[in-house]
């Protein structure tokens, strides 16, 4: 639910009061010098914009130590709360339970509490893997992501049950006792903490959790988007000289940001340099769709660092030294390198494979015939693996389409062109919100659209990896010039191992 603005200018004034600043000079706001608050509707939302035009490396925001919501701020801040929780010190609760235990206690105050204007700008849902009703895991309709939704849910019910206890003995209010509650309070911390080096439950940034986020590999090549910017600068005028020094100190900075010790704040930096009016990105880490969804509530419809793992027999794995985890399919449809050295080493004769294993492990290919087979298989693989699925791909964007166009569950719906498996389960949807309340309904209807949208990538990717095998299966050799689809004749199975 977004927040009036109202709320948000209280945020914005309270911020500049205590010291946070896009700029080294504070007005009524802490924003406006290098970032505004604007709304993205395609990306994210909610974000912040550059103000002004940026160059990368450039100080964007400083948020003072004193401000940052943490485990020790929060108990510095209340001896009650201390108390309580230094008392169940010993009972073994996380860092990332205690925090947030503190921050339910803290929402508990209201209008008291010292965060009041923070507090009341953060959601009021969330979307992550542990909010999915069963309708929500079971549309993910992948074992996979079925079996994280399935964790996340039951590892935040555990961690909630164990909490119980310092939770009435803190005598939080019946509403912040429950389930839900609890839920809203991870999910918090899990999609909005910023790391820092002495609590490992991370923090909460007043403004500094107002970024939305860019995958890593987005964006041009640091070098390249630097050398532009020093050749504009030294072009402008001579004095230019001082700040290309800068940029280049600035350019030796590995992150967006971090906690910086000698000036006590947290600070953000430009990732790359911006046109004014541009949304300005912070790239919280590389992680797959499912990740993203799993910790934060939301996915990219381009995300770089998707990948799908497709299930391999165990002698495959056993025929190689690579890790499991890098033996996947890359989000533009092309086979990782180590999954295609693998499937070599595996397609080769078990009495060859030493004598061909440095010119896999080097990325060779072996032979034609053996190129053909691991192509011909991962193909087949994926085809298989897409037939297996309730839906097609093209059943899955007929779908979203439905989706944005249900307003309210009595409404009737043009469904035409959808199969009869989207039908039955848009019906499953109106049955599984009948009785729920219409903010619940809306919830339920997001949480839906992410679990189509996920199944949607993670189908595509599969789509396009067999169009990448098709298209190398059917372009003609270099050596012979012939269409590589005639070994298919003469090569049906390899080292007796049957692809159709």
């Amino acid at each position: 639910m977004e927040q009036g603005q109202g709320d948000l200018e209280r945020l914005l004034k309270w911020a500049a009061e205590i010291g946070i600043s896009d700029s080294t000079c504070c007005g009524d706001s802490c924003l406006g010098h290098s970032l505004s608050v604007s709304y993205f509707p395609s990306a994210g939302g909610r974000g912040l914009g550059a103000a002004r035009d940026l160059r990368e490396g450039e100080l964007l925001l400083k948020v003072p130590k004193s401000v940052l919501m943490t485990k020790e701020s929060l108990l510095l801040k209340d001896e009650k709360l201390s108390l309580s929780v230094n008392d169940y010190a010993h009972h073994s609760l996380s860092p990332t339970q205690i925090l947030a235990v503190c921050l339910l206690y803290e929402m508990g105050k209201g209008k008291i509490s010292w965060w009041h204007p923070y507090l009341m700008n953060l959601p009021r849902s969330y979307d992550i893997l542990a909010t999915f009703g069963e309708f929500e895991k079971q549309a993910l309709q992948v074992d996979d992501a079925i079996w994280a939704a399935e964790k996340a849910t039951l590892k935040a019910e555990y961690e909630w049950k164990e909490a119980n206890a310092l939770m009435k003995q803190l005598k939080l209010k019946p509403q912040l006792l429950t389930f839900k509650a609890w839920l809203w309070a991870s999910a918090t911390i899990s999609s909005r903490t910023l790391h820092i080096p002495w609590d490992a439950a991370g923090c909460l940034c007043p403004v500094g959790d107002l970024f939305n986020y860019s995958a890593p590999g987005e964006e041009p090549s640091r070098c390249e988007s630097m050398e532009h910017t020093m050749h504009d600068l030294v072009n402008e005028d001579t004095s230019g000289m001082a700040d290309v020094e800068q940029l280049v100190s600035d350019s030796r900075r590995l992150t967006d940001g971090g906690f910086e010790k000698d000036v006590d704040a947290y600070c953000f930096y430009a990732k790359k340099s911006y046109k004014k009016g541009e949304q300005v990105l912070l790239s919280y880490g590389t992680y797959t769709n499912l990740e993203l969804l799993e910790h934060y509530g939301f996915l990219l419809n381009e995300n770089p660092n998707d990948k799908v793992f497709i299930p391999l027999e165990p002698e495959i794995y056993s025929s190689c030294s690579w890790p499991k985890e890098s033996l996947f399919i890359h989000q533009n449809g092309k086979p990782s390198f180590a999954l295609l050295s693998t499937l070599r080493l595996w397609a080769t004769p078990q009495n060859q494979r030493r004598s061909v294993g440095h010119l896999v492990y080097s990325g060779l290919q072996l032979s034609i015939q053996n190129e053909m087979f691991i192509l011909r298989w991962i193909s087949k693989k994926c085809t298989t693996i897409l037939k297996n699925l309730p839906t097609s791909f093209e059943d899955d964007n007929l779908l979203l389409s439905a989706i944005d166009k249900i307003q309210n569950l009595d409404a009737p719906l043009e469904l035409n062109n959808v199969s009869s498996t989207c039908r039955d389960e848009i019906c499953a949807f109106k049955a599984n919100v009948l009785q729920k309340g219409e903010r619940s309904s809306m919830e339920s209807k997001e949480r839906w659209r992410l679990a189509v949208e996920w199944r949607l990538s993670y189908k595509k990717i599969l789509v396009d990896c067999i169009a990448y095998c098709d298209e190398i299966f059917e372009k003609p050799t270099a050596t012979t010039g012939v269409s590589s689809s005639i070994f298919v004749s003469v090569w049906p199975t390899y080292m007796g191992l049957c692809i159709d």
